[in-house]
């Protein structure tokens, strides 16, 4: 299982952005544990996106580094992902 990785500590619980709710990519094996953690994201504040099986991990740990080169550069931290779909 695989979620959280690019979600800092200022805005991990109940966030507030302009733009709408904010996008947990989350993967894993087990539909039990993506649903148990789709549960805990959704009382934080968040929506959980699901990029399918554990395999999905080494994309979604490419996030984390991307939220850390936004915090380095801008020195802000609340950074935050948005998947938009139709």
């Amino acid at each position: 299982m695989k979620a959280f990785n690019s979600v800092g500590a200022p805005p991990m619980i109940n966030p507030h952005y302009e733009q709408g709710t904010r996008t947990v990519f989350i993967c894993g094996n087990s539909d039990e544990a993506k649903g148990q953690v789709t549960g805990i994201l959704t009382q934080f504040g968040w929506e959980a996106f699901d990029c399918g099986g554990i395999r999905a991990a080494r994309a979604i740990e490419a996030l984390c580094m991307l939220y850390c080169i936004l915090g380095f550069l801008r020195d802000e931290w609340s950074n935050v992902f948005k998947i938009l779909t139709r």
